[in-house]
């Protein structure tokens, strides 16, 4: 898996992050997961606006996009207000026709590490409590429930409710 090229996107990323985001969606609903993301719910603005407040990064293989997700540095909705001790994961997404088996795990593992780097303690996420697959995998990559979120809101859909898990870091990477 060390052919993966990890680097924030850029403007000219925009098509490529909602067609992975549309793409998992609708390998979602394949697998019968459904009430978690629909195709067409995000768009472009979307993406530029979490690149305006936190951070967006891509990771490609052979020249292309094998997966990306999102940073962000807060995210009172689903936690609260909190002192900055975290770096919040989301929309951890893999080119399914592209990507390795594994790379969810290295891509969490790099924005594990992105947040270790700015001296957080702690790398935060959540997950739809209804998709027990998803939380499943979570775990098993050694993050712990802290909690609960009942309707968090949600960009281009209706509130969910969701699990709060945590994993702690250690000095320059996650335990």
């Amino acid at each position: 898996m060390n052919d993966l090229c990890l680097r924030p996107a850029e403007e000219t990323d925009l098509a490529a992050l909602v067609r992975l985001r549309d793409d998992a969606a609708r390998w979602m609903l394949a697998q019968g997961i459904t009430g978690q993301w629909q195709p067409g719910q995000l768009d472009a603005d979307h993406f530029r606006a979490v690149m305006r407040r936190g951070e967006v990064w891509i990771a490609e293989a052979d020249g292309r996009v094998a997966g990306a997700w999102e940073l962000w540095w807060e995210d009172e909705d689903a936690w609260g207000p909190q002192p900055p001790v975290a770096g919040y994961v989301h929309r951890l997404m893999v080119d399914r026709g592209n990507a390795r088996p594994g790379t969810g795990r290295v891509l969490l593992r790099a924005a594990e590490q992105r947040i270790a780097a700015q001296g957080r303690a702690f790398v935060r996420l959540d997950c739809l409590s209804g998709n027990a697959r998803l939380n499943s995998y979570y775990l098993q990559a050694g993050y712990r429930i802290v909690g609960h979120k009942e309707g968090k809101p949600q960009p281009g859909g209706p509130p969910k409710s969701f699990t709060l898990m945590e994993k702690p870091c250690a000095a320059a990477r996650c335990a």
